[in-house]
């Protein structure tokens, strides 16, 4: 253990000493554009974090579509579920050429209908993204007291403003672009910056060849949802050159603010977490030492008048109620545990970047499909060291517990999202797909390793199982199953907190996360505190004489699920401002999935560690 913080430190100290400079393998190859050639410009989605729900670029009608038609981009499994729709657009941009006005729609005449669509978007304060050479726009925002420049991603739709209630549509876009020459007539794109500005159309002149002339003044485009409207939309595009290089370019949309509150807060958790597990592992080393010298005498009056955790050595080993249960959440926690810790590494080392779209999410689902294997082997192996015979239900439900529990949720969320029309509701072919990776590839890999694992000689007890169970004496108060799991609970809260903040503001506030180097060294601090924090919950257990520790170190070990849930609830209030019934519905019941999940990956840590200790002590004394 003290190795082990060691280590740990000289990492932290490693990584805080040094510049930090943002490191990715692109996902995709560079793309050369020459002086004048066309540079297509793509649109993704709407997003809100005050409705949580996206929606297509032309699901408003202000937004005119190409003459020749719309042609939506194939996607991979993760952009289709993250609400990805990408498509082209009626912007027409050429490198290094710059366009003072042109028009998209020239007197555009909106619906009853329609600009009550419109006006709702607005209303709760939509985002549309736009891609060019797959880089995300983003609009810049400097801050008045500090001077300090960042960048919010996409820009608003309009403008809304309570008192006095009035509604301003964005219909001029401001495109600025910025390129870097890798050679004398090549250029790359490396930066998409946007300004929207709300033009009245009366100001705005369109001559014959589209393009058009704004006359000066300070007129806004008013909207009125209550009604119809016409409306002119335009845009104009700027070019400038930039040191920026084709690898960095998203540097921009990766930085973070606060740095160093996050590096101390991050150092912080570290030396909290590993100072109270090395106490915690040196009282409990000392403790041990003690009572197996002690149990090892060979003076009988003193084996007769011991008392503690060698008292049920004959129970300890008992197998425990709905063993099929436990042994197939095991199984899940080793399939979600192998996914999450290879998915981390892969995206701490570069190979998950943002720019690769869909990547993270789509490389997680088939990894966690392919883990099916090694997930049924280790469930089919417990299962057989705890007495169970009906191996053939347990491994189908092992195969089905979690994904059953995930796909129901979602499938009801799904109605709710398709009842608004977004495009993050996930269509049936979709649909269709995961069953088949969920049937024709996990179910029977799991099945087959569970059938390799009960075949397998199951582990080793180092004592036997006395035929008729021991009574249990009354527990201490601190050892109630509720009490003991929010108090294990509080350490890999600890660990994880600050962390679970950037999560929540990528998953809920449309942001980028991209800390995975930090991500990774939060997974091993969670791992090992919730394995230390599930022997000390055990030993104790054992220690009042209560030998049905199986549960217990499963759902001690998990407790911290229901701090990130409370946690949560924090979120939602003080960040988000989500008042509509379907939002809050998806806020909740994602986050219950979240939480669901991460019960079970804590849960099959702690037993797994736990298991591993109680057959380490008891082979360590002498049974008579």
């Amino acid at each position: 253990m003290v190795v082990a913080t060691l280590f740990i430190s000289f990492l932290t100290t490693t990584f805080f000493i040094q510049p930090i400079v943002p490191f990715y393998i692109p996902g995709v190859a560079p793309l050369d554009f020459r002086k004048g050639e066309n540079v297509e410009v793509k649109a993704v989605k709407m997003t809100s974090t005050k409705t949580q729900l996206p929606y297509d670029y032309y699901d408003v009608a202000a937004h005119c579509k190409p003459l020749n038609g719309t042609i939506y981009k194939s996607e991979n499994l993760g952009e289709i579920l993250r609400g990805d729709r990408i498509v082209n657009t009626k912007f027409k941009v050429g490198m290094d050429t710059n366009v003072q006005c042109r028009t998209l729609c020239k007197d555009m005449y909106l619906t009853l209908e329609q600009s009550k669509t419109l006006g709702k978007r607005i209303r709760n304060n939509y985002y549309v993204h736009l891609l060019i050479d797959n880089l995300p726009c983003a609009t810049k925002f400097q801050n008045v007291d500090t001077r300090e420049i960042f960048y919010e991603h996409g820009y608003r739709l309009g403008i809304y403003t309570k008192e006095p209630e009035a509604m301003y549509l964005n219909n001029h876009l401001i495109m600025r672009l910025h390129y870097h020459q890798e050679s004398e007539d090549l250029y790359r794109v490396v930066g998409f910056e946007v300004e929207p500005k709300s033009i009245d159309s009366a100001r705005i002149k369109v001559e014959d060849d589209d393009t058009c002339i704004i006359q000066a003044g300070q007129e806004m485009q008013k909207f009125n949802p209550k009604g119809e409207n016409k409306v002119t939309m335009t845009y104009e595009v700027e070019w400038a050159s930039s040191e920026t290089r084709w690898a960095s370019r998203w540097d921009t949309y990766l930085a973070m603010t606060d740095v160093q509150i996050h590096w101390f807060s991050i150092i912080n958790s570290v030396i909290v977490v590993f100072f109270l597990a090395g106490i915690l592992s040196m009282i409990i080393v000392k403790t041990l030492r003690r009572d197996i010298a002690r149990y090892n005498q060979e003076d009988t009056d003193d084996v007769t008048e011991e008392t503690g955790w060698k008292l049920v050595h004959g129970d300890v080993f008992r197998p425990p109620h709905r063993k099929n249960v436990l042994a197939a959440l095991i199984g899940s926690g080793v399939q979600l545990l192998l996914m999450s810790f290879i998915v981390i590494v892969f995206a701490a080392l570069g190979m998950l970047s943002p720019s690769s779209r869909g990547a993270l999410i789509t490389a997680a689902c088939f990894l966690y499909v392919f883990m099916g294997l090694i997930a049924g082997f280790y469930s089919g192996r417990i299962y057989k060291t705890i007495k169970g015979s009906n191996w053939k239900q347990t491994a189908g439900l092992t195969a089905t517990l979690y994904p059953s529990v995930v796909c129901g949720v979602c499938l009801i969320l799904n109605f709710f999202i398709w009842g608004k029309r977004s495009s993050g509701a996930v269509p049936f072919s979709t649909m269709l797909a995961i069953l088949t990776m969920w049937l024709g590839i996990s179910f029977p890999l799991v099945c087959l390793g569970f059938y390799f694992g009960y075949r397998k000689h199951p582990y080793d007890q180092p004592v036997r199982t006395n035929q008729i169970p021991r009574q249990v004496p009354e527990q201490q108060w601190f050892m109630h199953p509720v009490l003991s799991t929010l108090i294990a609970g509080v350490l890999p809260f600890g660990a994880m907190f600050i962390e679970l903040f950037f999560i929540f503001s990528a998953i809920w506030e449309n942001q980028y996360y991209y800390l995975f180097g930090f991500l990774f060294l939060v997974f091993i601090i969670i791992i090992i505190s919730c394995s230390q924090i599930s022997i000390v919950i055990t030993y104790f257990q054992l220690c009042g004489e209560d030998y049905h520790w199986w549960w217990r170190s499963f759902v001690a070990s998990g407790g911290s699920a229901f701090y990130v849930f409370g946690y949560s609830i924090f979120y939602l209030f003080s960040k988000l401002d989500i008042t509509e019934f379907v939002p809050l519905m998806l806020y909740f019941g994602y986050t219950l999935l979240i939480c669901f999940t991460f019960w079970i990956l804590t849960g099959t840590i702690g037993f797994i560690a736990s298991y591993i200790f109680v057959r380490k002590i008891y082979a360590a004394v002498k049974i008579d």
